[in-house]
């Protein structure tokens, strides 16, 4: 028989840690604490084979579920001394959800299920405490037809708001037993159909969270931080332990370090007399976990052992969930805890002080792409700042942008392009997509491990919460403060690491490495195999990257050096040459301005290798094309309109892309070529540079024998006037399939290949990159594509011609050198499988420079890991 459930609790449990992908990160954990001795409620996790069962067969569930669902049950019962569906002494219990990776928020959750018209009575008179059990009561039904039967929440909301206000209470705490009772008579009225039976009741839930897995929130979620969605999602069965049972009771969120910082104390919030969805969901704002060493000192003794406990076993930051009842601590939740860049980095970094963990574990614990939080512009201290509201500083980072009080609004503005900060009284689930689109998130309640506070951290948004003076009122998309009053659209913009809230649009400064950012990275260094360049081709993107890190030039585009005001003219002045000494003449003026850029690259670089591309687009791009401009071009030249219009249809192309464009302008014009060709080894001699000269768009060898040819003889004309020589190297984009599957005949003239993986992608997929944005994302939503081929590489596909043409021109030159100069270059999955291909390099934005340091090095620890694992297998 087909084990499906794995019990815990009482000290011992059936699983343990290692079991995440079968028992989710929730039941792994759970079953983990019990093992150590943690006070853990028992319960039992139902498997994420289930879920996967439930999708394949029609919402059915495997035969013996049923029965070992009623055992596990059978087992809670006897610990507790407690009976499921029991009138007088009634065993109520929780249901979550539990992925095999966390998501906050995203599934749904049950508490206080058990509870009916008769098991009610009997909680009341076993806790003494009427208005408990039927507080209890009305927030079973409330998230039960919520999330099990599909009632709207805010219905039934309104049943409370409307007692409240009829009886002059303030807060939830103001209602009395008796209330609670009428509010529950009230909600069945509205939920007609809701299920006495605790049994049907659990089966419910349990259905729900297997459903949750696939509801939008949870899908956009899993799409965002790029989680599989065949992993599905396990069921974790938990007696219930209460926090709302009076001043000895509470509840409370906890991180073993501070998740915004990274700075090692005992960071959280706690609330007395609370249920968990009260500090999670926003709904109270709670107390700072420091405060209960005054209100419960014994607790916070009990938490800090937990804590340390906690830390050493997993050698990581954990992020905790416990409940108080009547005076005795229980363990909830245990899981690493999501945290900032910043927060990573200090963490990792101070954890290898501690001999907690290795340097290569360290580098291991930072994901890549989370290093883009600390690379981009934050707000100038020095600024003049119009605070009109302070919060909390829940997620570091600075963000400007329009009020947007809905999500769909949020994204809707993100897809045209308008920087937007999502403003909402408290962030749900359903919020998901707007979060990910807007650059900042502004709630006016809620604490620092809120729904908003938690998610915004994972996405590296900044986020401001809890900013209680605020007022927001959807209905007329006002946001205010005392007499100040904002309207959707407004600018404003938010400080994550103060919590102020600033009216327009801040000045902002250029971020830096320092510190932990450069200690880890300079770990990295050591453990990859790979080098890492950038691509630019100006003095300010050189020194950038430099600044980053790089080690080269990957791709010095040289046609963006044309397109300068004081350029542009004699590239169309050689483009309607009529003769090569028209062009030459041309080009002639344009040779200098050319060595000039070269020249600063060059001395930026300071010997690092620089790849320069030659002109690769087709020349009809640099002409004048508006009729304004055909006019002043056709003045300035000194010709007629009518002659500009017909050299223009006479470049006209098609399909430009693959039109007269890249090598095949060095075949007919080789006086460009030339051109570019001196002005690099002229500027190199000045800067003693390593230039490599690379030569776009090759179909053939034989187009890049003549171009090669015609590189040496310009650079020996070029070293003979000179009277001194440089070592330099000549190669080829990788760009075409046949280039790949020829790749064993092309490197007969070719020092290097660079694989120009953007152009590869389209032409081997036959996708215009400008234009498949229409239908890409149906494409990734219907599971054509895992992800979009432009962002990831395609490695079944493209990295298939990528393989071949490694494997085929080292076969020809084994010396010869391979890098990746796409945009994939700054991907952190590209990046491993370059590693897999035996690249040399990769090269990548000059910003994404220190990610891709991370992620080669990260691809290296992996692939040695691999290789010494067959080994021990052999």
């Amino acid at each position: 028989m087909t084990q499906y459930i794995y019990n815990f609790g009482n000290g011992t449990a059936d699983g343990d840690a290692s079991m995440k992908n079968l028992l989710g990160g929730k039941g792994a954990n759970l079953a983990e604490m019990a093992s150590i001795g943690l006070p853990v409620p028992s319960g039992f996790t139902i498997t994420t084979d289930v879920c996967t069962q439930y999708y394949k067969n029609n919402h059915d569930y495997p035969a013996e579920l049923k029965s070992q669902v009623a055992q596990s049950l059978s087992k809670i019962e006897s610990e507790l001394g407690m009976v499921f569906g029991d009138h007088d002494n009634p065993l109520l219990v929780s249901v979550r959800s539990g992925a095999r990776v966390s998501m906050p928020g995203m599934m749904d959750t049950v508490l206080n299920l058990g509870l009916n018209d008769q098991t009610v009575e009997g909680l009341a008179k076993r806790s003494n405490d009427a208005r408990f059990a039927w507080d209890s009561y009305r927030r079973f039904i409330q998230m039960y037809s919520d999330v099990v039967m599909g009632y709207d929440h805010h219905e039934l909301e309104d049943v409370i708001d409307t007692l409240k206000r009829r009886k002059d209470y303030t807060a939830d705490t103001d209602l009395t037993a008796d209330d609670w009772r009428a509010v529950v008579t009230e909600f069945k009225t509205i939920v007609v159909d809701f299920p006495q039976d605790p049994m049907t009741q659990l089966w419910g839930a349990i259905g729900a969270v297997f459903t949750s897995w696939q509801i939008p929130r949870a899908v956009t979620y899993r799409n965002i931080h790029d989680i599989p969605h065949d992993w599905g999602t396990a069921v974790n069965v938990q007696a219930m332990v209460f926090g709302n049972m009076g001043d000895d009771c509470g509840t409370g969120v906890a991180f073993t370090r501070d998740p915004s910082t990274g700075e090692n104390y005992f960071y959280g919030e706690y609330l007395i007399n609370a249920q968990g969805e009260d500090v999670v969901a926003g709904i109270r704002t709670p107390e700072p976990l420091s405060d209960m060493q005054s209100t419960m000192p014994d607790i916070y003794t009990q938490l800090s052992d937990v804590r340390l406990k906690l830390e050493t076993h997993y050698r990581d930051m954990q992020d905790i969930e416990f409940t108080i009842q009547q005076g005795t601590l229980y363990m909830l939740q245990t899981r690493s805890g999501k945290r900032t860049a910043k927060a990573a980095l200090k963490i990792a970094v101070d954890m290898v002080d501690e001999n907690l963990i290795s340097k290569a574990e360290a580098v291991q614990r930072i994901e890549p792409e989370s290093l883009d939080q600390l690379l981009h512009p934050t707000l100038d201290p020095n600024a003049t700042r119009d605070v009109f509201a302070t919060g909390l500083p829940a997620s570091p980072g600075a963000a400007t942008g329009a009020i947007a009080f809905t999500a769909d609004l949020a994204e809707i503005w993100a897809k045209d392009g308008k920087p937007t900060i999502l403003c909402r009284v408290e962030t749900s689930p359903e919020d998901i997509h707007g979060m990910h689109a807007a650059q900042g998130i502004l709630t006016s309640r809620g604490g620092m491990t809120s729904h908003a506070a938690v998610v915004a951290r994972g996405m590296g948004r900044c986020c401001v919460a809890g900013a209680g003076a605020i007022t927001m009122d959807y209905k007329v998309k006002t946001l205010s403060v005392g007499d100040r009053v904002f309207n959707e659209g407004d600018i404003i913009t938010l400080d994550g690491g103060t919590g102020e809230v600033m009216a327009g649009e801040i000045a902002r400064i250029e971020p830096e490495m320092s510190g932990d950012f450069e200690t880890l990275i300079a770990w990295a260094d050591e453990f990859r195999t790979m080098g890492v360049r950038a691509n630019a081709e100006t003095e300010l993107d050189s020194q950038t990257a430099i600044n980053f890190g790089a080690e080269g030039i990957g791709l010095a585009r040289t046609e963006h050096m044309f397109f300068d005001a004081d350029r542009i003219q004699k590239v169309r002045e050689m483009i309607f040459a009529d003769s090569v000494r028209g062009r030459e003449d041309a080009l002639s003026a344009l040779e200098p301005m050319q060595k000039a850029d070269f020249i600063s690259v060059f001395k930026v670089m300071d010997g690092l290798p620089v790849t320069v591309r030659l002109l690769d687009p087709p020349l009809h791009e640099f002409l004048p094309h508006g009729d304004k401009d055909i006019t002043e071009f056709a003045s300035t030249m000194g010709i007629d309109e009518k002659t500009v219009r017909d050299r223009l249809n006479q470049l006209s192309e098609s399909n430009p892309m693959l039109g007269h464009r890249g090598c095949r302008l060095g075949i007919t014009f080789p006086e460009i070529y030339a051109t570019q060709v001196c002005a690099i080894i002229e500027a190199a001699l000045e800067t003693n540079a390593k230039p490599e000269i690379m030569i776009p768009l090759i179909a053939t060898s034989a187009e890049l024998k003549i171009l090669r040819d015609l590189t040496e003889k310009t650079a020996e004309a070029v070293f003979e006037k000179a009277g001194k020589r440089i070592d330099y190297l000549i190669g080829t984009m990788i760009e075409l399939p046949r280039a790949a599957l020829m790749a064993g005949d092309i490197a007969n003239h070719a020092d290097f290949f660079s694989f120009g993986t953007n152009d590869l992608t389209q032409t081997a997929m036959g996708l215009s990159r400008d234009d498949a944005g229409k239908f890409l994302p149906d494409y990734v939503d219907q599971g054509i594509f895992t992800h979009d081929p432009f962002v990831r590489l395609d490695q079944s596909g493209v990295g298939r011609l990528i393989n071949i043409a490694c494997r085929e021109g080292r076969e020809t030159k084994p010396d010869i050198k391979l890098g990746i100069c796409g945009e994939h270059g700054g991907d952190p999955s590209s990046i491993d499988f370059c590693q897999q291909a035996g690249l040399d390099y990769v090269s990548c934005s000059p910003y994404r420079v220190p990610i891709a340091r991370l992620a080669a090095a990260q691809s290296a620890l992996k692939h040695k890991a691999h290789v010494e694992q067959l080994r021990k297998v052999g």
